[in-house]
């Protein structure tokens, strides 16, 4: 059953949010300058930070995306990436655009993937990166937010496909999360 929006710890408001678009932005736009840039959005967790982001980036740009899954629910399952949309990204410069880094396995397999296509240059950028969760060597290129290891929601993240319309980013606890044990 879904639990209302005010019953959820805010980790970070809207206005905290914005800004750390804003600050993403500014070092993305210092780094490419006006050179042109292929983005693709690793969905669905960064479709709202991907349509914040570019209206703040200066350069010419096209906008991809491929869709990657690895939770169901809390659980971590096998990865699994669908890539039939990418955008043609031989010999351009790509920015991958994600919500989290947590393990890093995700971005790992996608920029082994897009690597294989022919590239020129290869960034990523992510809304949170979580504190001590990576596996890989990896980490982003941009990082609007360290965070520490909860299981955040809002702004594009998810539980079981619910609270991505959530305008900040909450926290679930355990008994926040469907089919957990409450007491009346």
């Amino acid at each position: 059953m879904f639990r209302g929006f005010a019953d959820v710890k805010i980790l970070l408001d809207e206005q905290q949010l914005n800004k750390g678009v804003e600050q993403l932005a500014r070092s993305i736009n210092q780094f490419y300058g006006l050179r042109p840039v292929t983005i693709i959005g690793v969905m669905t967790g960064s479709v709202i930070l991907l349509a914040d982001l570019i209206r703040k980036l200066d350069m010419p740009l096209r906008v991809g995306v491929l869709q990657t899954a690895s939770y169901r629910g809390t659980q971590r399952g096998p990865l699994t990436i669908n890539s039939e949309m990418i955008l043609d990204v031989a010999n351009r410069e790509v920015l991958l655009i994600d919500d989290i880094f947590d393990t890093g396995n995700t971005l790992n397999a996608v920029i082994d993937m897009i690597h294989h296509l022919g590239p020129k240059s290869i960034q990523s950028a992510v809304l949170l990166q979580k504190t001590g969760k990576q596996q890989v060597e990896l980490r982003p290129d941009f990082v609007a937010f360290d965070i520490p290891d909860e299981f955040v929601v809002g702004y594009g993240l998810d539980y079981n496909d619910e609270y991505r319309n959530l305008p900040h980013l909450a926290c679930l606890e355990a008994d926040d999360l469907p089919g957990a044990d409450r007491e009346n």
